[in-house]
């Protein structure tokens, strides 16, 4: 007899009793706020405490917030489902299955190597390739965790551990701690960066659609182009001052990464076809909105030829569960809030929140927006809970309170990103980097203040005024 799966009952408590609590607040609820739009609005909150507390995985969770918002007769059925044919949430999945191709031909390690034999003889140098390739790899990789943690972060150990720093001798410090960080805040600048480089970027596209801003792939990259080089150039800067490894200079990484790739032997025809693949979705990604191709549709077009040429099979497709997860939860959560919109509860809240920040100059709205969102993440072990949580209701607000449109949905969604400056569990890498044990807790919550300070000057900022320049406000 099998035994039952082992599930975090505990998790339910909160999640169940705070959506019980809000549901039956609903005699008392604003005049001006339907009652389905309070009911979405009472399970979506206990959805999404129960994305932090985890009773089930999050894709089980959804499943069951789908299961309790059509029960309740909250939504229809038909509406429901309208969640799964979101074309955003599956150009995430293709970007996955995309970026399954990297790592199962070895190009995206080809790639890693390349950058440390090139620009590795010196500690910052290295911290700037391995970054580097995470640049690269973002536009096609909607998972920073999958670019951190299944690309850069084994190579990083092989790399650390040849030089003798391991936390297990307590000789971390020796050049492992200093990569680890830089490479975690390389991976969110570039998350940043692309609207293909994070899971819950595409999600942010859809819900700025629902308020009526249309951001193009292009257009959230040409405004992230310059605080985002910046970004780059100065955050590993900074960490290398602030947080500097006892070795300097790394001259065997070059000798290192030339006996790595000796072992992988010359360019593989799978690695060419990936590669000729890869630009061409990047092409497609980047003119699309010239030559009438969807985003979506160049994700298909790139793995159809993956399949077409044999460089996935049906089965490598079928078995990147974080895609099919992902399709799963995002569809669910796209689902509930869009629906506190259309049913009412996010203009009611955006005029409410607007009307106490009445007569305040949009550029001081703007700030405090982005600033609440920034540090209000030290409640959130998910950026894309987070995301799904308040960026509709932020925007909402930073429109009514009349900050340009584009201006304010782009900045949002960058600081979806950037907001992982916080905590050693902001953000899917974080816990992967932070748990090899490299950096303690202390310096990690420490080193991200700093640095989410710089983060905020920069972005909205410099950024705002490069935006002015190009003519997107």
């Amino acid at each position: 007899m099998k035994k039952l799966e082992h599930l975090n009952y505990r998790g339910f408590i909160l999640p169940v009793v705070v959506g019980l609590i809000l549901w039956l607040m609903t005699p008392i609820k604003p005049a001006a706020v339907p009652v389905a739009g309070w009911h979405i609005f009472a399970l979506f909150v206990g959805t999404i405490i129960a994305c932090i507390t985890r009773p089930l995985p999050i894709g089980g969770v959804s499943i069951v917030a789908f299961a309790l918002t059509v029960l309740t007769k909250t939504v229809p059925m038909d509406k429901a489902i309208v969640g799964f044919g979101n074309a955003s949430i599956w150009m995430i999945a293709m970007a996955f299955f995309i970026a399954r191709g990297f790592i199962k031909t070895g190009l995206g390690r080809r790639i890693a190597l390349n950058f440390v034999k090139a620009f590795g003889k010196r500690t910052l140098g290295l911290a700037y390739s391995l970054i580097g390739v995470d640049l690269i790899l973002a536009p096609a990789t909607p998972s920073n965790t999958a670019r951190a943690g299944g690309v850069l972060y084994p190579i990083i150990k092989s790399l650390s551990q040849s030089f003798g720093s391991d936390p297990k001798n307590g000789t971390q410090r020796k050049i492992g701690s200093f990569l680890i960080f830089a490479e975690y805040h390389g991976d969110m600048i570039t998350a940043a960066m692309f609207m293909t480089a994070m899971a819950a970027n595409p999600l942010v596209q859809t819900l700025a659609k629902g308020s009526g801003v249309n951001i193009t792939w292009g257009g959230w990259f040409l405004a992230a182009l310059v605080p985002g080089i910046i970004s780059l150039i100065v955050v590993p800067w900074l960490i290398y001052k602030m947080y500097p490894p006892e070795v300097k200079e790394t001259p065997n990484a070059k000798q290192w990464a030339e006996e790595q790739l000796s072992e992988m032997g010359p360019m593989s025809v799978a690695e060419k076809i990936m590669a000729v693949i890869f630009i061409l979705a990047l092409v497609l990604w980047m003119t699309g909105s010239f030559i009438g191709i969807d985003a979506t549709l160049a994700a298909f077009i790139a793995l159809a030829l993956l399949l077409l040429t044999g460089v996935l099979s049906w089965q490598d497709v079928l078995h990147e569960t974080g895609a099919w997860n992902t399709l799963t939860w995002f569809s669910v959560l796209v689902m509930m809030a869009g629906s506190l919109t259309s049913l009412g509860f996010i203009p009611w809240l955006s005029k409410a929140i607007s009307s106490s920040l009445h007569g305040m100059n949009w550029v001081l709205v703007l700030i405090i927006l982005i600033v609440f969102y920034f540090y209000s993440h030290y409640l959130f072990a998910s950026s894309t809970a987070h995301v799904t949580a308040m960026y509709s209701a932020l925007l909402a607000v930073a429109i009514s309170a009349s900050v340009p449109p584009m201006l304010a949905a782009l900045l949002l969604g960058f600081f979806g990103n950037l907001m992982a400056s916080t905590t050693h569990y902001a953000s899917g890498p974080a816990p992967v980097l932070f748990g090899s044990g490299y950096v303690p807790q202390s310096k990690w919550w420490s080193l991200n203040f700093v640095l989410g300070i710089f983060y905020l000057v920069v972005w909205i900022g410099i950024g705002s005024l490069w935006m002015k320049l190009i003519g997107m406000w």
